[in-house]
């Protein structure tokens, strides 16, 4: 009886790690950029005036101060006259769920078949969130390089929480810049 105990204890203590990392949804990120850029001549940049990111204020808010930080860790500074402007626009969205649970009721007999089967969502639906970064030369090549992420999204996150994984995207997004030419 303590042995299976013990072993229920740690079929749960697994269970519990599989779903804690699994509910540690990853950061996707692709980049582009124009080919033959001189990415050594981009030292400041700025932010277009009438940005319209997407973003409630807030996080807005939250984004632009984690971005500063990297930028400015990367060498950059800002100013009012730029070698660059950024542009960012996010968008939110309700993933598809994929995971049921299936019931199913059935017969079969030598003059007699049949079955029903029907599927029950599990869980909430999950909310992912886009965000797109562009680097525009206003006063040469124009747009030269963009990042696109794509995250989970919990509205329900607290203010520390939602900064940490804004910091995470931008850390991310930025792990690889200035792109090497290939």
């Amino acid at each position: 009886m303590i042995k299976n105990s013990l072993d229920m204890r740690n079929n749960f203590i697994l269970f519990s790690l599989i779903i804690l990392f699994t509910a540690c949804a990853p950061i996707y990120v692709a980049t582009d950029f124009e080919k033959g850029t001189n990415f050594s001549k981009y030292k400041t940049y700025n932010y277009y005036q009438d940005i319209e990111t997407g973003l409630s204020d807030l996080d807005a808010k939250r984004l632009f101060y984690v971005l500063d930080k990297q930028l400015q860790l990367q060498g950059f500074s800002v100013t009012e006259n730029p070698d660059f402007y950024i542009n960012i626009q996010s968008k939110e969205y309700k993933a598809a769920q994929n995971s049921a649970v299936g019931v199913g009721v059935g017969g079969t007999g030598s003059t007699v078949g049949g079955g029903i089967s029907i599927g029950i969502p599990v869980g909430q639906e999950k909310i992912t969130r886009q965000i797109l970064f562009e680097f525009v030369d206003e006063k040469g090549i124009g747009l030269f390089w963009q990042a696109e992420t794509e995250s989970s999204f919990n509205p329900n996150a607290t203010p520390e929480k939602r900064e940490a994984v804004l910091q995470s995207i931008v850390e991310k997004v930025f792990k690889n810049y200035p792109p090497e030419s290939k």
